[in-house]
């Protein structure tokens, strides 16, 4: 049985000009511990559908179904880091902030305050534990996220283009600590994003979405070693690949 999978998804949007199709088909699916990056031109649905998987958003038509049991709304099985640094609670510490998932859970002080820790270390900040929201960079506070996402250990990491707002050397910085952290933990990931290279330097598989309304234009298995190399060959090939399928789209991001 899959992991995760999504069965003939499909979203139409209420605007002032009437019904607007956002999604239209969309069928996946994949193992756990699977990487799986989706890509696609601006205002395909990347983000609507990882909304849909987290269960922020119920589609019109379709299911997603996660371990085998269908999607009714948000739950603790999934993590969900997004873009925008205002995700973290400005009045809570690094620490507060990893574990505000455990403080909602019910665990003890102590244990929640451990366990936010470990996470913390998971992502190199545990030196900042004690640090506001305020004064970390924008990585740093991506970490944070990161490491609340994980901390109350649940099975499915959601991820909508969480580097996107960060300058290109924070991001390469950011796009190996992920692969290391995937790497230790061997969550099932749903990463969304733009940017090419970065889905063939995480992913197993990416998916590939066409223009609005987005549904699945085909999926390309990244079969590289890991760590992989952004300059080699064969990783070139595979940009190229996705660029091409993206077709005219690709060539604004």
């Amino acid at each position: 049985m899959p992991h995760i999978e999504a069965r003939d998804i499909s979203l139409i949007y209420d605007t002032p000009g009437g019904a607007v199709p956002g999604l239209r088909g969309v069928s996946f699916a994949m193992e756990a511990s699977e990487f799986l990056c989706i890509v696609g031109p601006s205002g395909c649905g990347k983000s609507t559908l990882l909304n849909i998987i987290a269960g922020f958003i119920t589609p019109n038509v379709g299911e997603i179904r996660i371990a085998g049991q269908p999607v009714r709304g948000s739950g603790m099985d999934r993590g969900v880091v997004f873009q925008d640094f205002a995700q973290l609670f400005p009045w809570r510490t690094a620490l507060g902030n990893v574990a505000f998932g455990l403080e909602m859970k019910g665990v003890p002080k102590a244990e929640r305050e451990a366990t936010a820790l470990e996470q913390l270390r998971l992502v190199k900040l545990e030196h900042f534990a004690k640090s506001y929201p305020h004064h970390l960079s924008g990585g740093m506070q991506q970490r944070v996220a990161i490491a609340r996402a994980l901390a109350y250990n649940p099975a499915v990491l959601l991820m909508d283009e969480p580097f996107a707002a960060l300058d290109a050397l924070t991001r390469d910085d950011m796009q190996r600590l992920l692969a290391d952290v995937w790497r230790t933990t061997r969550k099932t990931v749903i990463y969304v994003t733009h940017n090419v290279a970065e889905a063939v330097y995480l992913a197993d598989r990416v998916v590939v979405m066409t223009p609005h309304p987005g549904t699945v234009k085909t999926e390309v298995t990244i079969k590289l070693p890991r760590p992989r190399d952004p300059l080699s060959v064969e990783f070139l090939d595979y940009q190229k690949e996705l660029l091409r399928l993206l077709g005219q789209d690709a060539k604004g991001h």
